[in-house]
């Protein structure tokens, strides 16, 4: 099989009529179902060569999808960086960039770069932040810009800030125009009384989060266009070489990886406990659960998500790493 050979789907996703054929073992995929059943999977969608393989769950429900606003974020920057509306080398001194507390003169010196790669050194308290996020958090001034990595709030939403100030376009808005109609979302909606995109403001921080809301196959269709290296059916949705710039290693992340451009990547095998990733995946990372996950080696997109609405209801880490080992397991091409 010529994996990268395969053109996007249209309007609808198409289905493979026999995974077992393209090299899918069928007790591989009930093996999938049955832990899938036992655990807090709501919905999961496995595309590969820009088919439908298989799915679980209601593929069309819309989910919060959490921290991967980041990743999206990441992709819309690409054409305002080539075309310089975006200038990653910029301080946030001259961008004008503030918060309640005061930024100090130091950590006003942090580029969009910086940012971009959570390597701002500001610990300035954030919004949207979850309990693992607060108790990774360093201390404030406890690093200088570009120097340190940490996975914080702060960067990714003061990151929307800049977006917008610079675009004259909320995310949401940018997002519509650039990537979901162009790529013929089948569910995402801005109209109406409850958008599928909005700003969360808070008390702390000056710098709204901007969450979005996504079907399982619209997300799907994101991941595709990461695949594709940005191109969607012989159209540069995203400007050459940004997916891949994107995805490059420019932080060691422990035992989750490494950390790009606001997209975790695997680094020699590992991402997820429980199972070797193969080289080269790289994902989009939501809270309780929600992964858009991009196997380039195998042609291959997954989505999982959980009904995080529901108080409690989650999935961690480990126990998706067991159902990704099964999906691999089930794949004999």
């Amino acid at each position: 099989m010529n994996y990268h050979s395969a053109a996007n789907p249209a309007g609808q996703w198409e289905r493979i009529k026999d995974p077992s054929a393209a090299g899918w073992l069928d007790k591989g995929l009930e093996a999938v179902d049955a832990c899938a059943d036992a655990q807090e999977t709501d919905a999961l969608m496995i595309v590969q060569g820009g088919k439908i393989v298989y799915t679980y769950g209601d593929i069309t429900r819309k989910y919060l999808c959490h921290s991967i606003r980041k990743s999206i974020l990441a992709a819309l920057m690409g054409r305002d960086v080539e075309d310089g509306t975006i200038d990653l080398s910029q301080t946030l001194e001259a961008l004008d960039i503030d918060d309640n507390d005061g930024l100090s003169a130091v950590e006003r010196q942090a580029t969009v770069y910086d940012l971009l790669t959570a390597r701002s050194g500001i610990y300035h308290a954030a919004g949207y932040e979850t309990p693992w996020m607060r108790m990774i958090k360093e201390k404030r001034y406890s690093h200088a810009p570009g120097t340190f990595w940490c996975y914080n709030n702060w960067d990714f939403n003061a990151l929307g800030t800049i977006f917008e100030q610079l675009t004259g376009k909320t995310v949401h808005q940018a997002f519509d125009e650039r990537i979901a109609k162009p790529l013929q979302f089948e569910d995402f909606s801005l109209a109406g009384e409850k958008p599928d995109g909005w700003h969360d403001h808070f008390t702390e921080s000056r710098h709204a989060a901007y969450p979005f809301r996504l079907s399982t196959r619209d997300l799907a269709r994101f991941g595709q266009l990461y695949l594709r290296h940005g191109s969607w059916n012989g159209t540069h949705i995203l400007p050459q070489g940004w997916v891949q710039e994107c995805v490059m290693p420019y932080s060691h992340a422990g035992a989750r990886g490494a950390y790009g451009y606001m997209w975790w990547l695997e680094r020699d095998g590992v991402f997820f406990p429980g199972v070797v990733t193969p080289k080269g995946s790289y994902a989009g990372f939501g809270a309780g659960g929600h992964f858009c996950i991009v196997l380039p080696a195998l042609d291959m997109v997954l989505v999982h998500r959980v009904d995080t609405d529901v108080q409690g209801r989650q999935l961690d880490r480990h126990k998706f790493g067991r159902l990704l080992k099964l999906v691999l397991d089930a794949f004999q091409g």
